[in-house]
């Protein structure tokens, strides 16, 4: 974001509800579905008067900003995907899966050392304490994140956003980056090349030593790719 910034670009990064410094609401106040976000991120785009925009995604939850994207083609200039599920062969990994169990997933959303675990075992580094001390705060507040996060594992809805993402992109038109850490232990980068041979004006930047979380030890590679992809004019 920095380095965005350095430019002239105005970057806004939110919170999904129910997780970071967003509110959680409970399930009968927020569905925590696909459409549910799909429409909380339209409110609050509707809310900044942001016609158009360039979308930067990543991770499992990012399947839902491809469907946004989808719905809202006509606000999109421009897309970037980073390490996000991209095809009916994404699994959500067994680590996540468990987090959506009756019981088993009550608990372990409770525990803060989970994100230790889960965004370490997804990078593949060690990430500085300082860091993670952002992302474990809101779990030593309040048990409201851990029951947020625990809705939404059990919402995803892996199967028909994947179809949904699947269909939808063989007519996308918007100019595309992905930039992906090939060495992703849940999303292979078979799916990243895929998506990227079907979808028109598609870039594809590999980032040899990354994993799922490219962002936090490959940020200064991965503005080398974005910076220019969004600086660049249409033709």
């Amino acid at each position: 974001m920095p380095d965005l910034a350095e430019q002239g670009l105005r970057a806004i990064a939110p919170d999904w509800i129910g997780s970071g410094f967003s509110a959680k609401p409970n399930q009968q106040n927020f569905a925590y579905t696909p459409d549910a976000f799909i429409e909380a991120l339209a409110d609050l785009l509707k809310n900044l008067e942001i016609e158009r925009f360039y979308l930067v995604l990543q991770g499992f939850l990012g399947s839902v900003g491809l469907q946004y994207a989808l719905r809202h083609s006509d606000q999109i200039e421009r897309l970037v995907i980073l390490n996000a599920p991209l095809s009916s062969t994404a699994k959500l990994p067994w680590k996540m899966q468990q987090l959506g169990l009756p019981f088993i997933g009550d608990m372990l959303t409770q525990d803060p050392l989970l994100i230790d675990r889960t965004l370490e075992g997804g990078s593949g580094y060690r990430i500085a304490d300082n860091d993670l001390d952002v992302y474990r705060r809101p779990f030593l507040k309040s048990s409201d994140v851990g029951r947020s996060l625990l809705a939404t594992i059990k919402n995803l809805q892996m199967k028909q956003s994947m179809a949904e993402i699947e269909s939808g992109f063989s007519n996308w038109q918007q100019p595309t980056l992905i930039i992906w850490g090939i060495q992703d232990p849940w999303l292979p980068f078979a799916q990243a090349q895929q998506f990227a041979n079907v979808v028109s004006s598609c870039e594809l930047v590999k980032l040899e030593e990354a994993r799922h979380y490219p962002q936090d030890h490959w940020s200064g590679k991965i503005s080398e790719a974005l910076v220019p992809f969004l600086r660049r004019q249409n033709l």
